[in-house]
């Protein structure tokens, strides 16, 4: 029988472990996992497998319904109207390379160990069980906060694509409540509850679902980028409507147009959901770089073209930043018969938003289940549904606890408080890969590895800084070249005076180092953007994380491993008969 909870069997038994704690913290926090147990021993502890029945195609419509929602047809406008102009355009160009590189760190981890933990498990099998758990926990906190702005900004654009205004006419106020969680939202609440069921009874049928909805919202985006251009005008790519304004296609500059890929950066992501699916897909080999890459690049694709038809449709300095698309059809100039093209764009963004919360609700329940697999939260989280192959407790806890936010919380308040935590991931994430590329547990010594990592992450930070606080001048610019020629002399030495202690035998990251230190740098320039709220947010969830892990994780951990259900000690060199025959699809478990 499973002693799992022996640390919790009595008061006395607890009293016990929490005077223990500093051995079990040191023995368990830095614990490293291998690829073999991730695959087997571990799995096995979500009972019956999550059938394999996702393509590439499969995934190319996760990463587009999960990567465009609504967002781009906010974020668009303030990105041109704010920092970039006409030059936008570029700014998402740019923006689709930089998601393209650090999705390239998600693929190699996704391909060489196809579970379901996405970054957690691979986090876990390089820096250890703590680092996992902070950035686990870190990750479904911004996953629940930002499904439940998303669901409650639905009801705003289903309302606007119908025109009837405001949207708080579909929301009940109760007035003894505090404002941002006076007012009632049944429409955000049944959206969420349907699509928890969705993904309760099926992955393949949420996929097919999915399609759909994504297919609806494609050709409504196609729609607006047509109306762009058909009704847009060249000269204002060029022309500002003022002219006292600084006209041209880079209005801000070149440092205008890089802040603003910083800005629209956050529309990319989504992806990484896309990691946490790889234990149900047919041939994680073919299929997953594919399906990364390829809904990255359409996404891109799209993202540019929408920017083009906006800037085509008015001036840079017209663009109302809050609505861009929707004020460009109903603005005042705009003549009668095309103003209902803004009830259209609601009702596009309506299906985006759809799509988007379906993605993210499937990766959030994905997480929580593989973090149960690892016993730092209850195993109950880790079971899978032997009829639907879905982690149906992890999807119904996640979905009713997002419900209950979305009920009264105000999209205002919510979304102050998401992107940090899936930034800091992405960072730590390009950080691994170059670690498990680098280091081998017991045969590589990783000194040179982990100075080589935090000497480039204070040089990027330094960057970061720079630009972000130091007013335009020389002296600014001579610092920020000094440390560009820094962090490449860094990568430069280590490139070639520390050898890869292994290569991926499938996939892996082109261009190793330069590839996610470049990834680094940009999750380190981007977290830079964020405002004081969201690093207040981080913090106070690192440090309730860190709570939970010593009064309940770390011993739960311990007793699993004093139960040998933890133990690590086969090598995964051991391991490569399994792991090709994983790589290729067959099950073992």
């Amino acid at each position: 029988m499973d002693r799992h909870g022996s640390s919790f069997s009595s008061l006395r038994a607890y009293g016990r472990a929490l005077s223990d704690l500093p051995n079990r913290v040191a023995r368990r926090a830095g614990s490293v996992s291998t690829s073999f147990e991730e695959m087997s021993r571990v799995r096995a502890r979500s009972g019956p497998v999550m059938t394999k029945t996702l393509r590439w195609f499969d995934l190319v419509g996760f990463g587009i319904g999960g990567m465009v929602g609504a967002g781009v047809f906010v974020t668009t406008g303030r990105a041109s109207g704010l920092y970039a102009g006409p030059a936008v355009v570029l700014s998402y160009a740019i923006a689709g390379l930089c998601a393209l590189l650090s999705a390239f760190c998600y693929t190699e981890f996704a391909v060489d160990m196809p579970v379901a933990g996405g970054a957690f498990s691979y986090l876990r099998v390089t820096f250890g069980e703590f680092a996992a758990f902070i950035a686990g926990a870190n990750l479904v906190m911004d996953y629940v906060l930002s499904n439940a702005a998303v669901s409650r900004s639905f009801t705003s654009y289903l309302v606007a694509s119908i025109g009837v205004s405001p949207g708080a006419k579909w929301r009940i106020a109760i007035s003894s409540l505090p404002d941002g969680f006076n007012e009632i939202d049944l429409v955000a609440v049944t959206v969420v509850l349907i699509l928890t069921i969705i993904i309760c009874y099926s992955t393949r049928e949420s996929s097919v679902v999915n399609m759909v909805l994504t297919a609806i919202h494609i050709l409504f985006i196609l729609f607006v980028i047509f109306i762009g251009f058909l009704k847009g005008d060249w000269k204002n790519l060029s022309e500002p409507m003022d002219p006292k304004h600084v006209g041209g296609f880079f209005p801000y500059g070149a440092s205008g147009m890089f802040n603003g890929a910083a800005m629209v950066y956050l529309s990319f992501i989504g992806y990484d959901a896309l990691s946490t699916m790889a234990e149900e897909v047919r041939d994680p080999v073919k299929d997953i770089p594919i399906g990364v890459s390829g809904s990255i690049g359409i996404v891109t694709v799209l993202y540019c073209l929408m920017a083009a038809s906006m800037s085509l449709l008015l001036p840079y300095d017209a663009i109302d930043i809050d609505a861009p698309f929707t004020a460009a059809f109903r603005g005042e100039g705009t003549a009668e018969g095309w103003r209902w093209v803004s009830s259209v764009i609601g009702a596009g963004a309506s299906f985006g938003i759809l799509t988007s919360l379906l993605v993210a609700m499937i990766g959030q329940a994905r997480y929580l289940c593989v973090i149960g697999r690892s016993r730092v939260v209850p195993v109950w989280f880790a079971r899978v549904h032997p009829k639907t192959s879905t982690p149906v407790n992890a999807s119904a806890f996640l979905g009713v606890f997002t419900a209950a936010i979305a009920l009264f919380t105000d999209l205002n308040v919510l979304l102050n408080l998401v992107s940090i935590g899936t930034l800091f991931v992405f960072y730590m994430v390009a950080n691994a890969v170059i670690y498990r590329r680098y280091v081998t547990v017991g045969t590589t010594n990783p000194r040179p590895t982990l100075v080589f990592l935090l000497l480039f992450t204070v040089a990027s930070t330094f960057f970061t800084l720079v630009w972000q606080l130091a007013p335009p001048s020389k002296p600014k610019a001579f610092a920020l070249g000094a440390c560009t020629v820094i962090s490449i002399a860094i990568l430069q030495v280590f490139h070639h005076r520390v050898p890869q202690a292994r290569k991926p035998e499938f996939w892996g990251v082109p261009l190793m180092p330069w590839t996610p230190s470049i990834s680094i740098f940009l999750n380190i320039f981007l977290l830079g953007s964020l405002d004081r709220p969201s690093y207040l947010r981080f913090g106070f969830f690192t440090a309730l994380a860190v709570i939970v892990y010593i009064l309940y994780s770390v011993h739960a951990s311990f007793d699993a491993e004093g139960d040998g259900c933890l133990d690590f000690s086969q090598k995964e060199g051991d391991n490569k008969e399994y792991e090709e025959a994983e790589d290729h699809g067959l099950d073992k478990v």
